[in-house]
């Protein structure tokens, strides 16, 4: 029955043991640890440019789809004007028929030079000969730039992606029909980042600067309301409007993964402080469902039950905080 007992306040209390510690001691104080609050954050592009169409026309082919990676000046589709060939038929015949001016222009003023010289004909001819000669020359020279301009025109069919990104939305099909200027797909060019939206009463502790914790797919928060397995992201920019209730906040994340645009994920964020009292995760030892830390008293070590709350990670590794059991000040045995 004495047994019994013995084993029944070890349980809820403490257990001496005889003998002086080997082990290192560690002071239990009060620290400041960051209240988090889980929440959802959505993943966004820092830019998402259109890719447009630079001239009327038929959609007559796309190279892309969404989700595919481009290169800046890659082309992604080719849009066809009908008119444009009828125009450059029209422009080479021009330049034909000028051509065969040219010729005659030619003939007529050597044909004047030599009667000149001949004494036969007057210099107002030759004079006119030459001058219907450039007058054509400048012609041909103004045709051949109008034929460049519409080739120009057919080459920008091709519609090119304006900056190196991932493809978010092809919002035309092929057989459309386009206007200049009308997107034919959307593309995210900029670094991915979150953007968080939180109630406005958490606005006053939103602070950049904070780090946050960023959850991989699947995740969810602990009973801590911390995320078992995260990446640490900083928040960079805290919009000073407030919208519907919800205060706006970006969040710049060095490797951020391969997320879609639009993504939604776990985040921890702070939102305040609190004190607390921790020690150190590996000086709690658990038998029999209860929860125990080594403690150096006056006649040896005991073994005192403790209730503990949420763990985290401190300066020196992972800490865990102790809601009863402990005073500040109490010495306890490191393993």
């Amino acid at each position: 029955m004495q047994g019994l007992q013995s084993r029944a306040v070890g349980l809820l209390a403490l257990a001496l043991v005889a003998g002086p510690a080997t082990a290192a001691d560690f002071e239990v104080k009060e620290i400041t640890i960051p209240e988090l609050k889980a929440v959802f954050g959505q993943i966004e592009s820092r830019t998402v440019v259109p890719a447009r169409a630079r001239i009327g026309g038929t959609v007559t082919e796309i190279l892309v789809d969404e989700g595919r990676e481009v290169r800046d000046g890659e082309v992604i589709a080719r849009v066809v004007d009908d008119k444009i060939a009828l125009e450059l038929s029209a422009a080479e015949a021009r330049i034909r028929a000028l051509e065969s001016q040219l010729d005659n222009a030619s003939t007529e003023l050597e044909r004047a030079q030599q009667l000149l010289g001949r004494g036969v004909t007057t210099q107002s001819r030759v004079d006119q000969a030459q001058t219907t000669f450039d007058v054509i020359t400048n012609q041909i020279a103004a045709a051949i730039a109008d034929r460049s301009v519409i080739e120009q025109r057919s080459r920008e069919g091709d519609v090119l992606a304006p900056a190196t990104g991932r493809v978010l939305s092809v919002p035309v099909t092929q057989g459309s029909v386009v206007l200049p200027g009308e997107p034919i797909a959307r593309i995210a060019t900029g670094r991915y980042f979150l953007r968080l939206s939180l109630p406005e009463r958490h606005a006053a502790a939103i602070v950049e600067g904070d780090e946050v914790m960023i959850g991989r797919r699947g995740l969810a928060a602990n009973q801590s309301g911390r995320l078992a397995a995260a990446t640490p992201g900083r928040i960079v920019k805290v919009y000073p409007e407030i919208a519907d209730g919800r205060v706006i906040a970006d969040v710049d994340v060095a490797d951020i993964g391969d997320y879609f645009v639009g993504e939604r994920t776990l985040v921890s964020i702070p939102i305040g402080r609190r004190r607390v009292l921790a020690v150190p995760a590996a000086a709690v030892v658990t038998r029999h469902g209860v929860d125990y830390v080594a403690l150096r008293a006056e006649k040896g070590i005991a073994e005192v039950a403790v209730i503990l709350g949420e763990r985290f990670e401190g300066e020196d590794g992972p800490m865990v905080e102790i809601l009863t059991g402990l005073e500040a000040g109490d010495r306890i045995i490191l393993p």
